[in-house]
């Protein structure tokens, strides 16, 4: 199975907080399936951090592609058709980071780990 993390699942994976479910890790964990970061995560870290939102991810920020090898994690790219999806997705939700995730996880058919409920509003299977 390909399993696409959302920014806030990565930030728990890499810092192994106790917040990210047992149900999440086992998804994670290392030979259990193909694990994939969208470019707009990030984005969406470096964004944060800058703003001073993450102040705790300073010392994985400067390595988070090394950290990201090491976890055998894979990149997933933002495409042309990921960014029509998400500037085209309907409905209220305006974080543009969760609408290009959205959009990814649609078009790759991707389940996402993620907490945050409105996924599964758009169409997209959760593992949570």
């Amino acid at each position: 199975m390909r399993i696409l993390l959302d920014t806030q699942a990565l930030l728990w994976w890499l810092l192994d907080d106790p917040r990210l479910t047992g149900v999440a890790r086992r998804a994670i964990s290392p030979s259990a399936h193909q694990v994939l970061v969208s470019s707009a995560s990030a984005w969406e870290i470096a964004t944060k951090h800058r703003l001073g939102k993450l102040p705790e991810i300073g010392l994985i920020i400067d390595k988070l592609p090394r950290h990201l090898r090491q976890e055998r994690f894979e990149v997933l790219p933002i495409s042309f058709e990921h960014a029509l999806l998400a500037g085209q997705l309907p409905g209220p939700h305006r974080d543009p980071f969760d609408r290009m995730l959205i959009a990814q996880a649609r078009k790759g058919d991707l389940r996402v780990v993620t907490a945050d409920a409105v996924f599964m509003e758009y169409g997209v299977k959760v593992i949570w």
